[in-house]
């Protein structure tokens, strides 16, 4: 069975980009002192109708909210709430030009906060509550930023050569270092005017119209075929989606191929054809197939590990390695034989390499054989017997080994405790938390 599918978003690292759709409510002339619309509809607007929003914006604990005019909606499913009933001081205010959850671990006072715009003033909300002293004039808090902004979005070290929040306005985007509070204005005429601008799973998003276009922070490259429709990925609407009428399934119904955790701490289980981030909580847990990943992989894997910054992919008889970092890239010369690169033939039912160790221990049937991969050639140097059968799926993390047997696992402190323990310790179930099941 697969995993939980609320939304199957076949975008991030596979998305696209294109041209913009205007703003319905902009001026003709598109000068730089457009407002967004402030009218207060009759009716709670509904995102399926192929509306713009006017800002998104994640919260500390991970729930999107997506703005349009006095109303917003409290993440990728549900109808149209009023604004402020999550914030009370939008009451009567009509609209949020922007907004964005500042990512600064230097400043835990300001992190995880979220900043909301509005014309020329800027609201500091956490939990939910307005921050003393707010609003503010824009200036003061970011200076050098202007007024009646179009969207912002944050762009962590890493990503950014900086903590930064990058804010647009008509064709021009600033780029604001948090810690210098410097700006540098450029033109990404390429770009679609983005309404609002989201970054989600290390990915980031302009949206324009009903539509998406997925660009790079730094220089706005814009790669693949856009604009995307957001019906098709940021929301479950009728006759949308990728699946997006399918049902959770139930924990009991769970069951995996593969789980692994590289080197920078990005989690991925896999179940047939799709795998699913298990480390961003707080952008929800979201399936995507696994051939939008690793590109040559299809139809599902048998195993995966991580070591040494790559990730080993074995799918039948075949070993496919890639580079752990974004976007994953096949090294060359793969894939190869599971004889020519491990010493071994297939197949194989799980894998798993423990942090700072060079043994990928590969479980085959009710044995265990252990691969030392720092050696050349590729050897079993140790066997043993598992008192498990029917392990599908297994990885080594800081609280020891987990093996997967259906929708259960076991848990063992070490590899050693998993082949020579004579006790079967209680299988544990799968949980919403774990895999975002339902019970």
């Amino acid at each position: 069975m697969l995993l939980s599918q609320t939304l199957c978003l076949c975008l991030a690292l596979a998305l696209s980009h294109a041209a913009p759709t205007l703003h319905d409510v902009m001026m003709a002339d598109h000068d730089h002192d457009h407002h967004k619309d402030q009218a207060h509809p009759k009716a709670n607007p509904d995102r399926c109708d192929g509306i713009e929003f006017d800002a998104i914006t994640p919260d500390e604990k991970g729930h999107t909210f997506f703005f349009k005019g006095d109303h917003l909606w409290n993440g990728f499913t549900g109808p149209a709430q009023v604004s402020s009933a999550f914030f009370k001081e939008l009451d009567h205010l009509g609209h949020v030009d922007a907004a964005f959850r500042m990512h600064n671990n230097e400043k835990p006072k300001d992190h995880d906060h979220i900043y909301l715009f509005l014309d020329d003033k800027v609201f500091s909300y956490y939990n939910h509550s307005l921050e003393e002293g707010y609003p503010k004039d824009i200036q003061l808090d970011f200076p050098g930023v202007p007024s009646h902004l179009d969207a912002a979005v944050e762009c962590p070290k890493g990503e950014c050569n900086s903590d930064s929040v990058l804010f647009f306005k008509g064709e021009e985007v600033y780029n604001y270092d948090i810690a210098t509070q410097s700006v540098k204005e450029r033109q990404w005429a390429h770009l679609p005017n983005c309404t609002s601008a989201f970054r989600w799973l290390e990915q980031y998003y302009c949206f324009h119209g009903h539509n998406f276009t997925r660009f790079h922070p730094v220089s706005g490259e814009v790669n693949r075929v856009y604009p995307k429709d957001a019906r098709h990925y940021f929301m479950r609407c009728p006759n949308f989606g990728h699946g997006g009428e399918e049902k959770v399934p139930k924990c009991s119904e769970v069951t995996l191929d593969a789980i692994t955790s590289d080197d920078s701490g990005k989690t991925y289980a896999f179940t047939g054809p799709i795998y699913m981030r298990l480390d961003t909580h707080r952008d929800g847990k979201h399936t995507f197939p696994i051939a939008r990943t690793w590109k040559e992989v299809v139809n599902g894997v048998d195993a995966v590990f991580s070591y040494s910054d790559k990730i080993y992919i074995i799918k039948g008889d075949q070993v496919y390695i890639y580079k752990s970092a974004a976007p994953s890239t096949l090294i060359e010369g793969y894939p190869k034989s599971l004889k020519e690169e491990l010493g071994i033939e297939g197949p194989v039912n799980a894998a798993f390499v423990c942090a700072d160790h060079h043994i990928v221990h590969i479980i085959q049937g009710q044995k265990m054989q252990d691969i030392d991969l720092s050696a050349t050639p590729r050897a079993v140097v140790r066997e043993a017997p598992l008192p498990i059968s029917g392990i599908e799926a297994g990885m080594c993390g800081p609280d020891g080994v987990k093996v997967y047997v259906g929708s259960e696992y076991y848990h063992y402190e070490t590899p050693r405790l998993l082949a020579f323990s004579k006790m079967l310790p209680e299988p544990k179930k799968i949980t919403p938390d774990m895999m975002g099941c339902v019970e």
